[in-house]
Parts: C-alpha cells; sequence; structure tokens
C-alpha cells in the first residue's frame, strides 16, 4: 500500500481527534459562560449531543452531503459502510469520520441559542432534525459538489458550512425561546448575566484553539506538499490578532479589558479564517483577524440592544464572524492560491467583484436556508410538545435539578442553600 496514502489517513485520523475534542473546548466554555445551575446540564447536552449528530450523520447525513443526486441534495451512502472506496486520497471511512466531526460542531454551535432555558426534549428532537435537514443540505450545497460549488463559492474549512449555519439555527432558537428570565428589564434595556466560572471559559477556547489546528489544517486532506502548516500559520495569526483587537475594542469602548469579549475576539479570529485560511497571505489573515475581533464586540452589543439573548454569543462568534470570514476571501484571495485551492483571486488582487459575489452569495442563501428551516422545525416542536421551554420555576432552579435530578456542582449548591435557609429562618 502506498506510504503517502498511509500517512494520510494517519493526519485524518488526528485531525479528526482534534475536532472532536473541540467538544471538550465547548463544554467548558458554555458552563464557564453560563451559571452554575446549569453547568451539569450544559456539559451532559453536548456528549450526547455528539451521539445523536454521530448516528444521524452515519444514517443519513452524509449521504445527504457526498451522496450522488443533484445540485441541492445527494442521495446515495445511507447507512454508510463502505470500507474499500477511496475518498479525496483518504480511505472512505476515515473521510466519514472528519466529515461528521464537523457536523457534531455545527449542532453544537446551533445549540448555544438554547442555552438555560430549553427543555432536555427539545434538544434530542432538534439534535435529529438539523443533523438530517438543516447542515446536510447547506454543506451538500458548498462540499458536496451542489450549485455554490459550481460556481466557485470558497470556504476552505466552514465558516458558512458549519459556523453560520450553526449560528443562524441558534438565531431561529433565541427567537421562539425568548430570552432568559431577567435578562432584559421593561425598558428594554439589558442586564448582564455573567456567567459562573471565566477560567473555564479561558480554557475552553484555548481547547478549541488548539481544536482548530485539526479543523484547518486537516481541511487540507494530506500531508503532501506540507501545505497545512502554512494553513496553520494562517489560523495562528488570524486567532491572534481576534484576540487583541476585541480586547483593544471594549478597552477603548468601555475602559476595561473585558475577559469575555478577549476569548470571543480570539474566537471570532478562528471562525473569520475558517473559509479563507488557504486563500490568504499571511499579512491578510492579521486584517481578518482584527477586524473579526472589532466585530464581535460590536455584534454583542448590538443583539444586546435588539433584545436577542444569546448567553454563548453564538450569533457574534460564529454568526457575524463566519459572514465576515466568508467574504473576506473575495476580497484577499491571492492568484496563486486561488488557483491551487479552487476559485478565483479576491478584489484586492485585481480579480474584480466576481468571487466577492460569489461568497456575497453562498452567505444570504445559506444562513436564509439554515433560519428559515430551524425556525419553522423549532415553532413546530414548540407547538407539538407543549411547549419546548422549561416552565419559570424550573429556569429558576436551574436545568441541572429540574431536567437531571442533580447539581454539576452538588457541594456548593447545597452550601449555598444551607446559608440562603439559615438567613431566612434568621
Amino acid at each position: 500500500m502506498d506510504e503517502m496514502f498511509l500517512l494520510n489517513n494517519v493526519f485524518i485520523i488526528v485531525a479528526f481527534t482534534l475536532v472532536l475534542l473541540m467538544q471538550g473546548g465547548f463544554i467548558l466554555l458554555e458552563a464557564g459562560s453560563t451559571r452554575m445551575k446549569n453547568a451539569g446540564h450544559i456539559a451532559g447536552k453536548t456528549i450526547f449531543s455528539v451521539g445523536i449528530a454521530s448516528l444521524v450523520f452515519w444514517a443519513v447525513g452524509y449521504g445527504f452531503i457526498y451522496g450522488e443526486g443533484n445540485l441541492f441534495i445527494g442521495f446515495s451512502d445511507f447507512f454508510y459502510g463502505d470500507f474499500t472506496t477511496e475518498v479525496d486520497g483518504l480511505a472512505g471511512s476515515v473521510d466519514f469520520l472528519f466529515q461528521l466531526a464537523f457536523a457534531a460542531i455545527a449542532l453544537t454551535i446551533a445549540f448555544g441559542g438554547f442555552a438555560e432555558r430549553a427543555k432536555l426534549s427539545a434538544y434530542i428532537v432538534f439534535a435529529v432534525l438539523f443533523s438530517a435537514a438543516v447542515y446536510p443540505v447547506v454543506a451538500h450545497w458548498i462540499w458536496g459538489d451542489g450549485w455554490l460549488a459550481g460556481l466557485g463559492k470558497q470556504d476552505f474549512a466552514g465558516s458558512t458550512v458549519v459556523h453560520l449555519t450553526g449560528a443562524m439555527a441558534a438565531l431561529a432558537a433565541t427567537i421562539v425561546l425568548k430570552p432568559r428570565i431577567g435578562k432584559f428589564n421593561k425598558d428594554g434595556s439589558a442586564n448582564d448575566v455573567p456567567g459562573h466560572n471565566q477560567v473555564y471559559t479561558a480554557l475552553g477556547v484555548l481547547l478549541l484553539w488548539v481544536g482548530w489546528f485539526g479543523f484547518n489544517g486537516g481541511s487540507t486532506l494530506g500531508v503532501d506538499g506540507a501545505f497545512f502548516g502554512y494553513v496553520a500559520l494562517t489560523t495562528q495569526l488570524a486567532a491572534a490578532a481576534g484576540a487583541l483587537a476585541a480586547m483593544g475594542t471594549v478597552m477603548i469602548l468601555r475602559g476595561k479589558a473585558d475577559v469575555p469579549t478577549m476569548l470571543n475576539g480570539a474566537l471570532a479570529g478562528l471562525v473569520a479564517i475558517t473559509a479563507s485560511t488557504a486563500f490568504v497571505a499571511t499579512w491578510a489573515a492579521v486584517v481578518i483577524g482584527i477586524i473579526g475581533g472589532i466585530l464581535v464586540y460590536l455584534a454583542m452589543v448590538f443583539f444586546d440592544k435588539m433584545g436577542i439573548d444569546d448567553p454563548i454569543f453564538a450569533l457574534s462568534v460564529h454568526g457575524v464572524a463566519g459572514i465576515w470570514g466568508t467574504l473576506s476571501t473575495g476580497f484577499f484571495a491571492t492568484p496563486a492560491l486561488a488557483e491551487m485551492n479552487g476559485g478565483l483571486p479576491g478584489l484586492f488582487y485585481g480579480g474584480g467583484f466576481a468571487q466577492l459575489g460569489v461568497q456575497f452569495t453562498g452567505v444570504a442563501v445559506s444562513g436564509l436556508y439554515a433560519f428559515v428551516v430551524a425556525y419553522i422545525i423549532l415553532k413546530v416542536m414548540d407547538k407539538t410538545m407543549g411547549g419546548i421551554r422549561v416552565s419559570e420555576e424550573e429556569e429558576l432552579m436551574g436545568l441541572d435539578i429540574s431536567e437531571h435530578g442533580s447539581y454539576g456542582y452538588p457541594e456548593n449548591v447545597e452550601q449555598m442553600e444551607s446559608k440562603n435557609n439559615k438567613q431566612a429562618g434568621a
């Protein structure tokens, strides 16, 4: 067997493992960004979500994306089990696993819009339907020889396919579920609902940052030519620039180096470079990260003013930065890298508006499809399942105890309750 074939497959299995471990980053990020009474729930739902996404992707998701079909959907390779086929120079099973990890990430992003107020049953049903009817369609259009791929849409590792799709589903969820109790005042002004552990949040971001080298670097699909090293370089630069730009922005506008904003800036840089990492020069990666870091803070403020309660900042980090990252190739794609990876050069390299127009079209139709279908699914669920939001009493006590019967931090919560009872008795 060819040595390069074996090396490529080992490389992609390692990349798959890194992307799968990003779920650990999301557990810490989301648990740390929410309140203690919901921490166990956040962690647990992430694990079963990966389980559901894996089984649905095996049953129908992979087939809808990569199966033989038409420009809009695939219709073969359901219940995938082929161990003989080669796909993009990889064993079919290895390629399947790598693509599965991306589908699971998109679902986790979508669930950011559910945080602290959705029933467990809502997570389960939506996980199945999103993994079957939302993510695979957008992925087929762009990565599965669909109509956007035919136009030359550039999305190397998924700023649109993964991040924007998940974010638009999260937007639909925030609208259907409505804000958490106490998030907004009667006059519409927003209250801060701080997460319970910034250390967890920071560690989660670092784990995601490391996992992104599997996310972006693995999307080269091999080690030949070591181009994955260049992809890793642009990824690192954008993340670093995003973190510093977000910190600088919040310091200028608020006078404090807000930690969550700084962390979201790093993630915004990573999300933004995900589409363009293989198409742009290193200086452009820095610019893309800087703009992503600035935009993420402005978006966080904007969504609060619009009355949209987004506890994990999925809309700002994955939505707004995902849009910017997708459009950025239309500005910064170099002729050499565009020719090497598909598509046309960007506007700043004499390519005119052709590639930028394709990128904009891809953002608009993919985002609209993900939002509309997710919204319809959630509204139907809400009507047929007796509501998808927990009761006010359950929300106040926390989803750990109301949905699972135990706290993520039982000793801490018991001590707090004991203290409150003593104070009430006094």
